[in-house]
């Protein structure tokens, strides 16, 4: 039996201004934006990530404080890159770090607008071998 992390929930205090920096400044991809008389939930995927974020106004997302998420983990081929692409887009990181310069030991960091923080930790065998192949990156492994 697998047991995948697929969606983790994020406290945010302004949706459409999440949405904003999650899809427009990090590239997330947006997977789907739900709004109804019921709820306004959104779900956002990093590129080639198995697991999504999703914020909303339901009780499961305004339970925790908006901004109350710390270390929230992303993984790149190369940090360098990573942190370049992110400043090209005007969001504001953190330096490198090397705690050991065997593969993994590398990072920065950022926050976004309420102040949940991610890690970036460099693995460089992600160049070459992806965690998820690209050919199964679709919506549930479906091309597109």
């Amino acid at each position: 039996m697998d047991w995948t992390l697929e969606v983790v929930v994020l406290p945010v205090g302004d949706i459409d201004r999440s949405v904003a920096f999650y899809r427009d400044k990090l590239g997330f991809h947006l997977d789907h934006d739900t709004t109804n008389e019921h709820m306004h939930v959104v779900q956002l995927t990093p590129t080639g990530s198995g697991c999504s974020i999703v914020i909303g106004d339901l009780p499961s997302h305004t339970e925790m404080a908006a901004g109350s998420m710390r270390g929230l983990q992303l993984v790149v081929a190369d940090a360098a890159a990573a942190r370049q692409e992110l400043l090209d887009r005007d969001v504001e990181v953190s330096e490198i770090t090397v705690f050991d310069e065997r593969d993994g030991g590398t990072f920065f960091g950022f926050a976004d607008p309420d102040g949940n923080t991610w890690a970036v930790q460099q693995i460089r065998a992600r160049a070459e071998k992806p965690l998820i192949p690209v050919e199964a990156r679709g919506r549930f492994g479906a091309d597109g």
